[in-house]
């Protein structure tokens, strides 16, 4: 049993749900980015997504692609981010880890090293947002038997067809992108939400988590009540831009891991 499916497990017989983060690798600099994974789990995280910066990323809203600018210019890469997952698995970092990029970026480094790679820095998944399961089948070969959790979206506009073929396709658990469009949007129709998770539910017996939108406390709380977990991204992205270099970035990171923990509970 992997990291995530541990991690859901516990949290559910805990009557909890879980807070996954998504953070920028490499923004401001990897250094940061080691930090920030501490700080993140010691305030509550149970699940971390790290993104892997790329030059066109078309499913990102104008936050995240900054940061993902500012790693660039700090020259991060997917071999960068793989040996700093594994020194902070070494330095004693817990919590799972996902990593969040696009194809071309895992294409060109090699599907077979990088779903060993990633396994062995100790990487409990991947999150491809260009890849549809259609197209996944040499991705999956690979990321199976590696023992890589392969997790993929659905959306609002998702067929019942399309949801069995995610469903089948998943591990770890389901992303269910709560509106269409980019990252970083204002969540606006959370009845929707609610009314398509049990569909979901019919389909698989995964955790659901939902992103895209939640950027406060209130909107976390009421996704938590439908959700297995509540995925915060661009909201925690702005607040380490608007902090980086600064002393307090972590402190105020922190805050802001603790606030939305007990918000879902």
């Amino acid at each position: 049993m992997g990291r995530i499916e541990t991690t859901f497990q516990r949290l559910k017989t805990q009557d909890k749900k879980a807070l996954i983060t998504y953070i920028m690798a490499g923004d401001p600099d990897l250094s940061a980015t080691k930090a920030l994974i501490s700080t993140i789990e010691q305030a509550g995280g149970d699940i971390l997504e790290l993104g892997v910066p790329f030059s066109d990323p078309v499913a990102d809203g104008p936050a995240i692609q900054r940061a993902s600018e500012r790693a660039l210019q700090s020259k991060t890469t997917l071999r960068k981010v793989l040996a700093l997952v594994k020194k902070a698995r070494k330095d004693g970092a817990a919590i799972p880890v996902i990593i969040m990029t696009y194809y071309n970026i895992i294409f060109q480094y090699g599907i077979d090293r990088f779903a060993k790679d990633a396994v062995s820095s100790g990487v409990d998944g991947a999150i491809i947002p260009d890849l549809p399961p259609e197209e996944a089948e040499d991705f999956m070969k690979y990321a199976r038997p590696s023992g890589l959790d392969t997790i993929f979206l659905l959306a609002p506009t998702s067929t019942e067809e399309r949801i069995k073929r995610i469903a089948s396709s998943s591990t770890g658990f389901i992303y269910y992108v709560s509106m269409t469009g980019i990252t970083g949007a204002r969540l606006r129709n959370l009845s929707e939400i609610r009314g398509k998770i049990p569909g979901i539910r019919q389909h698989t017996a995964l955790p659901i988590a939902v992103g895209f939108g939640i950027s406060n406390e209130d909107d976390a709380k009421r996704i938590a009540k439908w959700a297995d977990g509540v995925i915060i991204g661009s909201a925690l992205v702005k607040l380490i831009e608007a902090n980086r270099g600064k002393r307090l970035l972590l402190s105020k990171v922190a805050r802001f891991i603790r606030g939305m923990k007990g918000a879902i509970g």
